[in-house]
């Protein structure tokens, strides 16, 4: 079918993408220790617990932002 090449390759590009993504959130937690980084926050005071993943956050938009780019400058 002619014309559906581009879209073929955005669809492999993704699964690519989904297949690096769960490969690093799986294997993730045993090389970083993403979600307990020095600078996230996290107050727990009687039955009230407050938590933000403020350094984490950063370094996975990070990662992400430099994946993106390398992919994008074909």
């Amino acid at each position: 079918m002619p014309g559906f090449e581009g879209f073929g390759k955005m669809l492999l590009a993704i699964g690519g993408f989904f297949i690096i993504m769960g490969l690093f959130l799986t294997l993730g937690g045993r090389f970083l220790s993403l979600g307990r980084l020095p600078g996230d926050i996290y107050i727990q005071r009687g039955n009230f617990t407050f938590y933000f993943p403020l350094v984490s956050g950063l370094l996975l938009s990070l990662i992400l932002t430099l994946i993106v780019n390398l992919l994008g400058r074909r």
